[in-house]
């Protein structure tokens, strides 16, 4: 299955919101991995769900697909995204993302979870083993959802939102 990034086609607007999105995924994932080492029994699932419900809207976001978004586009353009969030079969696009929608995301990589939190109770070589589960799990429900947004945006033809502009100093 193809990258989002190799998705984009070359696109720069569409590989630079590919790019942005990419980072923020990269740390939230980290943070995934950092709560799958505490062995506390269902932490793990809890910070998923919490990062996935915030996290999905702020990749959405990238591509002009946040629900907010979306109902602030004229009535002709709303309709093409909503029927090409439905032919790529996205529930996450354009949606108020709830605990719900989080747990049916999550179902698809059940098996993960459950490995997860059990290695995590074997010292060291568990924790790590639960860590990196816990990165790619985040990772891999991301990276899905990248790729989903952006069939949708190219079977519907959105403009990209202008990138937010950052204040301060650069970096």
């Amino acid at each position: 299955m193809p990258s989002s990034l190799h998705m984009a086609n070359g696109d720069p607007d569409l590989t630079a919101a590919v790019q942005r999105a990419r980072k923020l995924l990269h740390r939230r994932a980290l943070v995934a991995a950092a709560a799958s080492v505490v062995p506390v029994p269902g932490l793990d699932w809890a910070v998923d769900a919490a990062l996935l419900s915030r996290l999905i809207p702020q990749l959405s976001a990238e591509f002009g697909l946040s629900a907010e978004q979306i109902d602030q586009l004229d009535p002709q353009k709303r309709e093409q995204v909503q029927k090409a969030a439905g032919l790529v079969g996205s529930v996450l696009i354009g949606k108020l993302i709830t605990r719900e929608l989080v747990i049916r995301a999550t179902q698809a990589v059940g098996l993960r979870l459950t490995t997860r939190q059990i290695a995590k109770y074997v010292p060291l070589a568990g924790q790590a083993v639960a860590a990196t589960m816990g990165y790619a799990t985040l990772r891999y429900l991301g990276e899905q959802h990248l790729r989903d947004c952006i069939r949708v945006v190219q079977a519907s033809q959105l403009r990209l939102p202008h990138p937010p502009t950052r204040s301060g100093p650069p970096r």
